[in-house]
């Protein structure tokens, strides 16, 4: 043969399958240009110059690691698709005369063509838009800095070698499949599955019980902490109960609606939910990918753009003052010092100071079961773990000037989330509950609004100090000490607040034996919405790449079930259905699979919502109004886009089996 019949064979089967190759390839270029872009920014030298760049690049890190993993699964996933509709195309040569060597060697000049092409343009695509996404990122995470044009070395071969990797791979597994087919078997390939499945009950339950198992540890979770490790449990459970409804509890439905026959026996239905039936097989794993990943979408967006936009409250629960320092078993002596180093910073710096906030406390966890508390150094478990702060009520009145009188043994207590009752048991001694306070105007605890925290008002010092030689004998080398804790608020410009606290943190330092920690808002506002915005722009980016696979599958089903079904639909118009009649069963047809996935997703979002709110509290969000109405606001822009793909969808649909 002449040597350029298999480049002009391959060139030619990409142009005759540019219906099913140009969406493949549009998938390719994106995946290269977003991976490249990802790994250029998470080892960008200039981001070490900006605060908080650690955690911005840890961030972006992880975004490549998902987006190259993401990346080998789904194009190995669209190559089946591809390799579905060309089995037939292969069969045929086969038939004819070629060999399975030639028709390999014509794979592999796809391949390559592809390959060469896609990675190329990805790069050139990815060159030419990283400047670009790089100012977009600067103005998401609130930083600006000078940029120069530069191509990153490492990213292109990182990404040369990636995508080189995962076309062999395909390769490697299109080869095995036709080595592996007799030319019979390849002509029938994409009909394969059209015997009806049967309904596989085992496999409905425990596609019911572990979806319902998903729901409830989301819907039962209280604490933020349990919520960390329970979170992916419930991702896992969710998933696996996705995947088994919708490949066999759908089966068993479309069988339950065969048996209703005033539903089944009318023209639309019968014809939809029969072809439904036969190919449910290959159906319900695109439906269940469609519908995990509308649901990775929806969290994503939802929980990023909410911790974006509530970056402000953040804020203000972590940093409640412009500064705070805490000293740790002070003498009265070293807080006198402390307190001196800080008067002599601010009237050196003619700052004025205002909100001024200062106590001592005991602070420490323990397990609540029922009404009592309790405290056990060796538990590892985090289930019921509480924060427990103390305070006398000499200095309770001193700093609210409240005036209270309490008993022996009894408190005033507020509860950070929910309320306890009229009593409680610590250390062997029950604590009488004079006053539940509805809020605690010591807010220094309140950034640590992970726990459920109480605030415990006790009669005097000696109750105090009975209770810290208790859990100093309980906890041992891990027990709390007494601290002192100072707050207040500056007036001033940014720059000379962190100014102050450097000098504050200076003369700290020159105290003798002092253990303190210090913070400042003004120093950690901008790895803050470093952090934040670079949460909003990996969930942007990595929102796009799920948004565009989920698009490219529901395109390729259709696509795919629409050959499928012309010769079938054509069989209908002969035996006398009308056109209008085959294109209301088309509509019934699309309708109940297209929007499935998204009503399945949506049901997620709304079992998952709780336990998303717990993991929101562990970044300092609580504003749970505010992330309702994103997750509200990205179901609905989801869902019109999902839309205009059903209307696009559905017209290349009907004109192929018309």
């Amino acid at each position: 043969m002449n040597n350029l019949f298999y480049p002009r064979m391959a060139v030619t089967n990409i142009k005759k399958n540019s219906k099913f190759y140009f969406p493949y390839f549009l998938t390719c270029i994106s995946t290269v240009t977003m991976f490249y872009i990802m790994h250029m920014i998470s080892i960008n030298k200039g981001l070490s110059k900006m605060p908080g760049a650690g955690s911005l690049k840890t961030v972006m890190g992880f975004g490549t690691v998902v987006i190259g993993i993401f990346s080998t699964i789904f194009l190995f996933y669209t190559n089946s698709f591809l390799m579905k509709r060309r089995k037939k195309e292969l069969g045929l040569y086969n038939i004819l005369g070629m060999e399975k060597k030639h028709i390999a060697k014509i794979l592999l000049l796809e391949t390559m063509i592809t390959a060469v092409g896609t990675i190329t343009i990805g790069l050139l695509s990815g060159i030419v838009l990283s400047k670009l996404i790089f100012l977009i990122l600067f103005k998401v995470i609130n930083f600006s800095v000078p940029l120069n044009f530069f191509i990153s070395t490492s990213s292109l071969v990182g990404t040369v070698l990636l995508f080189t990797g995962i076309f062999f791979v395909t390769l490697l597994w299109n080869l095995l499949q036709i080595t592996m087919s007799k030319p019979i078997e390849l002509l029938k390939g994409g009909n394969i599955g059209e015997r009806e499945p049967k309904s596989k009950v085992l496999i409905t339950i425990i596609g019911l019980i572990t979806l319902g198992a998903g729901y409830f540890i989301a819907l039962t979770t209280e604490s933020p902490l349990d919520a960390i490790p329970l979170f992916f449990v419930a991702v896992v459970l969710v998933i696996i109960g996705t995947y088994c409804l919708f490949t066999s509890g759908s089966i068993a439905l479309l069988k339950m609606l065969r048996k209703n026959k005033n539903y089944y026996y009318k023209t639309k239905n019968f014809v939809s939910v029969s072809g439904m039936i036969y190919r449910m097989k290959q159906n319900a794993v695109g439906l269940a990918n469609i519908c995990i990943l509308s649901t990775m979408v929806l969290v994503m967006l939802s929980t990023t753009v909410s911790l974006y936009i509530g970056v402000e409250e953040q804020l203000e629960n972590r940093y409640p003052k412009d500064l705070a320092m805490t000293l740790y078993q002070p003498t009265e002596e070293e807080i006198t010092l402390a307190l001196q180093a800080v008067k002599d910073t601010v009237d050196r710096n003619h700052m004025p100071i205002n909100n001024l906030l200062d106590y001592r406390y005991l602070s420490f966890v323990a397990k609540k079961v029922g009404d009592t508390f309790i405290t056990d150094r060796e538990a590892n478990s985090m289930d019921n773990l509480q924060k427990l702060f103390f305070i006398t009520e000499d200095e309770y009145t001193r700093v609210t000037g409240e005036e209270i009188h309490l008993s022996e043994n009894e408190v005033l207590i507020h509860s950070s989330n929910g309320k306890m009752s009229d009593h409680f048991n610590l250390f062997n001694k029950e604590y009488r509950i004079l006053q539940h306070l509805s809020s605690f105007p010591l807010r220094g605890e309140y950034t640590s609004i992970v726990l459920n925290i109480h605030y415990i008002v006790v009669k005097d010092q000696a109750t105090l100090n009975e209770i810290y030689e208790n859990q100093l004998e309980a906890y041992s080398d891990r027990a709390s000490e007494y601290q002192y804790y100072l707050s207040f608020d500056m007036e001033g410009e940014k720059e000379e607040k962190i100014d102050i606290y450097r000098e504050v943190v200076q003369e700290l330092r020159e105290i003798e034996d002092v253990a303190f920690s210090i913070e400042n808002r003004q120093s950690m506002e901008d790895e803050i919405y470093v952090f934040y915005g670079g949460f909003l722009f990996l969930g942007l980016f990595l929102g796009t790449l799920f948004l565009m696979a989920t698009v490219l599958i529901i395109y390729y089903k259709q696509i795919s079930e629409g050959y499928d079904d012309k010769d079938r639909f054509e069989i209908m118009q002969k035996v006398g259905m009308s056109l209008e009649e085959v294109k209301n069963s088309v509509k019934s047809q699309i309708i109940k699979v297209f929007f499935l996935p998204l009503m399945m997703a949506i049901i997620h979002i709304i079992a998952a919502f709780k336990m998303i709110t717990k993991l929101l509290a562990v970044m300092n969000l609580t504003n749970i109004p505010l992330f309702m109405i994103c997750t509200v606001a990205t179901i609905l822009i989801f869902g019109l886009i999902y839309g205009v793909v059903y209307s696009l969808t559905a017209k290349v649909y009907y004109r192929i089996v018309s």
